[in-house]
C-alpha cells in the first residue's frame, strides 16, 4: 500500500508563510467575528456606529464593483448597438430630411396665413369688393407690364376694375376672359395714377418707368415737394381709384421728378381683391352723396314748391340761397 502525501508544506518556507498567514488571518477573522457578535449582544448602540463606520470604508469598493457589474451586464446591449448604429444613423437622417420638409411646409403655410389674414381683414373693412384671386404668372415676354389674375368675366371681372392688395395698389384689369384677365401693373407707362402726399395732401401724377420704379410728376408749379420717404396713396381724382390706397414711396429726387417703388409688389403678392371703381361704388351707395364720400359737407336741403297746379298764389319765388344750392348739386 502506497504511502499518502504528506501534507506538511516540507522545506518550502513560501509555502509555510503562506500556511501560517491563512491560519492567522482565519484565527483573527473568527475573533472579529466574536468580537462583534458579543458587541452586538451588549452594546447595540455601538454596534450600530461600527456599521456605519464601516459601510463608510467600504462605499468607494462597494460602488466600484456595483459599476463593474453594471458595466458587465450591458456589455451585449452596447456591442448590438454597436452592430446596429449604421441602420439607425441612416434611419435618423431620414427622418430630419422629413422633419426639415415638414418645417419647410409649416413656414410657407405659415405665411400663406398671415397674407390671407390680411386680404381678410381688407374685405370686411371694403365693402366693394367683386373678387379675391391670386396673381398666377406675368407676361415677360410682352412690352406692357402685365400681371395674369385667375379670375375673369365668370367671377365679376371687368376691363377697367382696380385691383389691390393688403400692401397697396397693384393697378387695373387690362383685359379680361371667362376665368382669366390681365392686370396692367402700376409699373406700365401707359398706367396713370393721381396720388396725393399722405403727410399734407399735395397732390401729384403717378406714371409707370417700365423698369419697375414709378415717376411722380407735382402738379403745383415750382420746386419739386416731395422727397425721399414720402407715402403716396391715392387721391380718388378721376373716379377710378378709391382714395387713401398705398400706392409707392418715394426713394429719390431726378430733376423735376421724383422716383418711387411700389409698395405692393407683384414677385411678393399672391393674393389680390378687385374692386369696383370708385365713381360706381358711390352710385351704388344708396342714400350717398358725392360730397359725403369725399369728404366735403352736403348742401342744404332745397325747398320744393308743393306738388299742385302752378299758379302765382301758391309757387315761391327762388332765392339766391336756392339757386346756390342748386349749382353745388
Amino acid at each position: 500500500m502506497a504511502r499518502p502525501p504528506s501534507r506538511r508544506p516540507g522545506q518550502n518556507r513560501k509555502a509555510q508563510y503562506s500556511l501560517f498567514a491563512s491560519y492567522v488571518v482565519a484565527v483573527t477573522g473568527a475573533l472579529a467575528g466574536l468580537l462583534l457578535i458579543i458587541i452586538a449582544m451588549f452594546d447595540p448602540t455601538g454596534f450600530a456606529a461600527i456599521r456605519s463606520a464601516g459601510a463608510e470604508i467600504t462605499r468607494p469598493a462597494s460602488s466600484g464593483l456595483k459599476e463593474l457589474v453594471s458595466g458587465i451586464g450591458t456589455v451585449d446591449e452596447r456591442i448590438a448597438a454597436f452592430y446596429r448604429a449604421g441602420s439607425q444613423n441612416v434611419s435618423l437622417r431620414r427622418q430630419v430630411d422629413i422633419n426639415r420638409t415638414r418645417l419647410i411646409e409649416a413656414a410657407a403655410i405659415e405665411q400663406e396665413n398671415v397674407r390671407l389674414k390680411k386680404l381678410l381683414k381688407l374685405v370686411e373693412e371694403e365693402k366693394d369688393e367683386v373678387a379675391t384671386a391670386r396673381l398666377i404668372s406675368s407676361s415677360s415676354s410682352s412690352t406692357r407690364r402685365l400681371a395674369r389674375l385667375n379670375a375673369g368675366r365668370s367671377q365679376g371681372a371687368y376691363p377697367g376694375m382696380p385691383v389691390r392688395a393688403p400692401e397697396g395698389l397693384i393697378g387695373r384689369i387690362y383685359t379680361a376672359g371667362p376665368n382669366t384677365s390681365d392686370v396692367l401693373l402700376l409699373t406700365d407707362s401707359s398706367n396713370v395714377v393721381p396720388v396725393r402726399r399722405s403727410t399734407d395732401n399735395i397732390a401729384g401724377i403717378s406714371t409707370g418707368a417700365d423698369d419697375g420704379s414709378l415717376q411722380i410728376k407735382s402738379l403745383s408749379a415750382g420746386r419739386n415737394p416731395f422727397k425721399p420717404g414720402d407715402i403716396l396713396v391715392t387721391s380718388g381724382t378721376g373716379g377710378l381709384y378709391q382714395p387713401n390706397i398705398p400706392v409707392a414711396i418715394v426713394v429719390r429726387i431726378a430733376g423735376d421728378d421724383a422716383v418711387a417703388v411700389p409698395l405692393a409688389s407683384p414677385a411678393r403678392v399672391e393674393m389680390v381683391m378687385v374692386q369696383r371703381p370708385f365713381e360706381e361704388s358711390l352710385a351704388r351707395s344708396p342714400g350717398t352723396s358725392k360730397q359725403q364720400s369725399t369728404g366735403r359737407q352736403p348742401a342744404a336741403p332745397v325747398a320744393l314748391p308743393p306738388a299742385t297746379a302752378p299758379n302765382s298764389a301758391n309757387t315761391a319765388p327762388a332765392t339766391s340761397a336756392d339757386n346756390a344750392v342748386s349749382v353745388a348739386q
